[in-house]
């Protein structure tokens, strides 16, 4: 997997691409990750990656050319699916993290000040995702987010699968069971008994109830969506 990140303001992602798992993913090549400054690329004189938007309104707008020109620059000879950092942009969710997983090459496009000319993302953008409701100075931090999220699929990265298969929102869609470590009592708090008897049949089923009891209960949305794909599921093997 390689993703190139084309940005602005690329020494934000210094210490993300060489801290903690995601150091080791890269420094080991399990995944490939590379900043792209967009700023040479700029026709202009002074290097300008911004101009006043047409029709006028606040803030100034990206132009087309130097991100145009940085898209085609790290697509060249290896064509990849190109996303754009938008929050008008699909969701993104775990399934969509997965379903990028599975691409060979990823561009993400960070947009800043009051977006980019639309006529990049008509021409040379494949998906614009978003990763909230609201609003941030630039694409940088979801493009951080979204790598992140899709390097821990690439096999070895985090050194077990069951790791991610386990987590929140991964398999059937539930929020994760509570997780314990040492020491067993803690300010007068017990890790649950169950954990401690070695009776891992027990355990998954104590797991799997603590889920379903903590998604009810803090996201009843995804509970819904996980009780109607238990249906269906139910409706079509009977």
């Amino acid at each position: 997997m390689k993703i190139d990140i084309l940005t602005i303001f690329p020494h934000f992602f210094d210490s993300f691409l060489q801290t903690s798992i995601l150091g080791r993913a890269v420094s080991a090549g399990l995944i490939d990750i590379s900043c792209t400054d967009i700023r040479p690329f700029s026709e202009s004189k002074h290097k300008n990656t911004d101009d006043y938007p047409y029709g006028g309104g606040a803030g100034m707008l990206m132009m087309a050319q130097p991100a145009a020109d940085a898209i085609k620059h790290v697509t060249a000879g290896c064509p990849g699916k190109v996303l754009y950092m938008s929050p008008k942009g699909v969701p993104f969710t775990q399934r969509l993290a997965e379903s990028l997983a599975r691409e060979t090459h990823l561009v993400l496009l960070c947009g800043h000040y009051e977006g980019i000319d639309q006529r990049v993302i008509d021409k040379y953008v494949d998906m614009e995702v978003s990763i909230g409701d609201f609003i941030l100075t630039g694409g940088e931090l979801p493009a951080m987010i979204v790598s992140d999220c899709i390097a821990r699929l690439i096999p070895g990265v985090l050194g077990s699968a069951l790791s991610a298969e386990d987590e929140s929102f991964s398999s059937e869609g539930l929020l994760e069971y509570p997780q314990y470590t040492r020491p067993r009592v803690f300010e007068g708090m017990e890790v649950p008994e169950v954990l401690l008897n070695g009776d891992h049949a027990r355990i998954r089923a104590w797991r799997r109830e603590q889920a379903l009891l903590l998604t009810r209960e803090k996201r009843p949305d995804l509970y819904a969506q996980y009780q109607r794909r238990s249906d269906e599921r139910k409706g079509s093997s009977s």
